[in-house]
């Protein structure tokens, strides 16, 4: 009987332990949310992935350098519902994107809006609802 519960124990804080990283999902801690940032660009890659779609866009800096940026997205369980699947962006593609850089100064965004070049806003999520005339 004694052997059972240490044995179910074990079993019990080597399942927390192993899944501790389940529990630790990062919130939006890592990005300054005081300001937003707007980026135009080329879409060098696009990973549908889970837990967060990234965009790998070329941004031309103030020198006409080009700058590597990640844009990380929300869930594509999400995102699906609003048209969006692994074909939606393409390398080439001309975007632009707003949302709240990193923090640490990495060249990473959490997006919050994107357009077309033609200024076409993409969805990400339902519409906003409209303002009430009360």
């Amino acid at each position: 009987m004694r052997h059972r519960f240490f044995a179910t124990a074990a079993l019990a804080v080597g399942l927390m332990v192993s899944t501790g990283h389940v529990f630790a999902h990062h919130g939006g801690s890592a990005y300054d949310t005081s300001k937003m940032v707007v980026l135009t660009g080329t879409v060098k890659s696009f990973d549908f992935i889970q837990p967060h779609p990234i965009i790998g866009l070329d941004v031309k800096d103030e020198s006409g350098n080009v700058v590597n940026w990640s844009i990380e997205m929300t869930s594509p369980n999400h995102l699906v519902r609003y048209g969006w699947n692994g074909h939606k962006l393409k390398p080439g593609d001309q975007i632009t994107v707003s949302g709240n850089a990193a923090k640490n100064g990495l060249k990473v965004l959490n997006l919050r809006k994107i357009a077309w070049a033609n200024g076409e806003v993409i969805p990400l999520g339902p519409p906003p609802e409209p303002a009430s005339n009360q």
